[in-house]
């Protein structure tokens, strides 16, 4: 199990304003996936530094803006 140190990058999915789209396992499919209905599956919600440009970009891409990037502890 991986533990996010206070200031690290991590993903968060609003799950109520996530209306299934899949843009963001599309462009990030190293930490998400789609569940048999469309819905995001996150499975690391730590995000290395060599994919925060790929991160930014899925966040970005969310039509609903159900995905965002954070720090850890906030």
């Amino acid at each position: 199990m991986v533990f996010n140190r206070p200031g690290d990058r991590v993903l968060r999915i609003d799950r109520i304003a996530c209306e299934g789209h899949g843009a963001c396992a599309e462009l990030l499919p190293e930490l998400l996936s789609l569940d048999e209905w469309g819905y995001p599956i996150v499975h690391s919600t730590a995000v290395p530094a060599e994919l925060a440009a790929h991160a930014r970009r899925a966040v970005a891409a969310c039509p609903v803006l159900a995905l965002r990037l954070g720090r850890a502890g906030k």
